[in-house]
């Protein structure tokens, strides 16, 4: 229900760079979030055992299919185990948009300093706006004003 969409805003980190640490992207390779520069960037940060994380990934997923070549919408999944339960996960929860990226070594989750789930929203240039801590409707009122700042 809705219960599960219980969120806080922090803009305590506007302007910080994005943090360096490399994770792996669908194609098993190696990948930093500086290779996503050159337009806004939303990074969520979640894990197939966190039911705040799996409840609003579905409005993320619809938000991604949405946004084109305006952002760019990636989870990383923080899951220790890694592609091991994050693909089966995947190929069950039938998304549109959204492809596993893998972070077993919780780098950005410890860059981060938060809890799961967490989404970051990084401008053109790889600079903080600000950052969603729980779990938050993407398709309702208050995310699509928070997504419209980017501009």
């Amino acid at each position: 229900g809705v219960g599960q969409f219980e969120y806080m805003i922090d803009r305590s980190h506007n302007g910080e760079a994005a943090p360096t640490a490399a994770f792996t992207g669908p194609n098993g390779a190696a990948v930093t979030l500086a290779a996503f520069r050159g337009r806004p960037l939303l990074v969520n940060l979640w894990a197939t055992w966190c039911a705040p994380c799996v409840a609003e990934m579905p409005t993320l997923d619809a938000l991604a299919a949405k946004s084109g070549e305006a952002m760019t919408v990636i989870a990383v999944a923080q899951d220790l185990q890694g592609a091991e339960v994050v693909d089966p996960w995947f190929q069950k929860a039938g998304l549109k948009a959204l492809q596993p990226y893998l972070d077993p070594e919780n780098g950005l989750l410890d860059a981060a300093n938060s809890a799961l789930p967490t989404s970051i929203f990084y401008d053109a240039e790889g600079r903080e706006l600000w950052r969603v801590i729980g779990a938050i409707d993407w398709q309702g009122k208050e995310a699509q004003a928070l997504l419209a700042e980017a501009n």
